[in-house]
C-alpha cells in the first residue's frame, strides 16, 4: 500500500511538473501582457513595474524562480490587484466554489444513482422512457444555456430564487442544479447500464430464487456492485464540476475561483491565471488518488498493489 502511495505521488508530481511547464510557456507566448490595458501606460512607468514584478529577467530564471515557488504554492503577487497574493485571492474565494462543486456533486451522484436504478428497476417502461429523455437532454443543452434558463423562469418569471450572487443557500441552488445536470445524466445512463448488466448475473437470480423482495435485491446485493462504474467517473466528474463552475461562477457573479480565473484571463493577471491553473490541478489530480482507494471501500475484493494494479 505504501509503495502504490508512493508510486501514485510520484506520477502526480511529474504531472504537476508538466502542467506548470506547459501554463508557464503559454502564457509568455500569449500576446500583449499584464501591464496591457485601454489606457496607454507609459514606457518609463512600465519598464519600473516590469522590474518590479522581476519580467525584465531571463525567460529561464523566472521559470525556475516560479517552478520553486509554486512547490511551495507561493504563487507570487497579483499584477492587477495591488497589494494582494495570489494565494490570498485563492483563499478568498475557494469556500465559495467549494460548497457549489460539493452541493453539485452531491446532486449529480445522488439523483444520477437514483434515476439509474428506476430506469434500470422498470426497464423499457415508462419510468426508463422518463429518465433516459431527462438524461439525454441533461447532456445534450450546456450548463451555460440551462443557468439561463432557470434564472428566467426561477428568478424572473416565478420569483422564487435570487437571479444572481451568494448570499445565502438560496443563492446556491440554481447555480448548483445548472453544474450538476450534464454530470447527472451521465451517472444515470451509466447507472442504468451497469444495474442492467448486474440485474442479469447469477448471484441477483439466486438472491431472487430465495424469496428476497426486489428491493433487498436491488439495495443489498445489485447497487453495491453496480455503482463501481460510477465510482470510476468520480475523477472526471470532479473535473466536469471544477471546469463547468468557470462559466457558471460568471453568469451568477458568484466571487469563486472560477470566476477569479475569468476575470484574470481578461485582466492577463498570470500569476492568478497560473496559480489556479496550478491549485485546479492539485485538485484533480489527487482526487483521481482518492477515487482509486474509494474502490477498495466500495468493494473488498479490490485490493491495490504495489505495481498500481487492482486485483
Amino acid at each position: 500500500m505504501v509503495n502504490y502511495l508512493l508510486k501514485k505521488i510520484g506520477y502526480i508530481i511529474v504531472s504537476l511538473f508538466f502542467i506548470i511547464t506547459i501554463t508557464f510557456a503559454l502564457m509568455k507566448l500569449a500576446p500583449g501582457g499584464p501591464f496591457t490595458s485601454e489606457r496607454k501606460t507609459s514606457p518609463a512607468i512600465e519598464e519600473q513595474m516590469k522590474a518590479a514584478y522581476g519580467l525584465n529577467d531571463p525567460i529561464y530564471k523566472q521559470y525556475f524562480d516560479y517552478l520553486i515557488n509554486a512547490a511551495t504554492f507561493d504563487f507570487g503577487p497579483s499584477f492587477k490587484y495591488e497589494g494582494q497574493q495570489v494565494t490570498d485571492i485563492i483563499k478568498r474565494s475557494l469556500p465559495y466554489s467549494l460548497v457549489l462543486g460539493l452541493e453539485a456533486i452531491f446532486l449529480a451522484l445522488a439523483f444520477g444513482v437514483l434515476f439509474g436504478v428506476i430506469a434500470a428497476f422498470y426497464h423499457n417502461k415508462s419510468g426508463d422512457y422518463t429518465v433516459m429523455v431527462i438524461a439525454i437532454l441533461g447532456i445534450s443543452v450546456p450548463s451555460f444555456v440551462l443557468a439561463t434558463i432557470l434564472q428566467y423562469i426561477f428568478s424572473i418569471q416565478l420569483s422564487m430564487l435570487p437571479i444572481a450572487r451568494f448570499d445565502s443557500f438560496a443563492h446556491t441552488i440554481l447555480p448548483a442544479v445548472a453544474l450538476a445536470t450534464t454530470p447527472l445524466a451521465f451517472i444515470a445512463r451509466l447507472m442504468r447500464s451497469s444495474m442492467l448488466e448486474v440485474m442479469n448475473a447469477d448471484f441477483i437470480k439466486t438472491a431472487k430464487s430465495k424469496g428476497l423482495s426486489g428491493a433487498v435485491v436491488i439495495y443489498k446485493h445489485a447497487l453495491r456492485n453496480a455503482i463501481l462504474p460510477v465510482v470510476s467517473y468520480l475523477g472526471p466528474l470532479v473535473a466536469g464540476i471544477l471546469t463547468g463552475s468557470f462559466i457558471i461562477e460568471k453568469i451568477f457573479a458568484i466571487p469563486g475561483l472560477g470566476n477569479e480565473f475569468v476575470v484574470s484571463i481578461t485582466n492577463r493577471d498570470y500569476t492568478v491565471i497560473m496559480g489556479t491553473t496550478v491549485f485546479y490541478s492539485v485538485l484533480l489530480l489527487f482526487s483521481i488518488l482518492i477515487v482509486d482507494f474509494i474502490y477498495g471501500l466500495v468493494d473488498p475484493r479490490i485490493k491495490l498493489s504495489s505495481k498500481g494494479a487492482k486485483a
